[in-house]
């Protein structure tokens, strides 16, 4: 399986949750420079609703 890790080049959000019983983690890395990194469910909730509103889609290439 490829590296799906997100990096200043192939900017993304990446979340992983093996199995029920481990804690969910998730990096995110977006066009604009920012990333962030998050273990725990709630945590990680946090960082998807956090990235989905401000990063990604939420603004083009050039940041604004």
């Amino acid at each position: 399986m490829a590296d799906l890790t997100p990096t200043p080049d192939r900017p993304g959000l990446n979340v992983s949750k093996p199995s029920p019983n481990t804690p969910a983690t998730g990096s995110a890395v977006c066009h604009c420079g920012a990333s962030a990194n998050a273990t725990g469910d709630s945590q990680v909730r946090a960082l998807v609703e956090g990235y989905t509103a401000n990063h990604g889609a939420a603004h083009n290439r050039t940041g604004r």
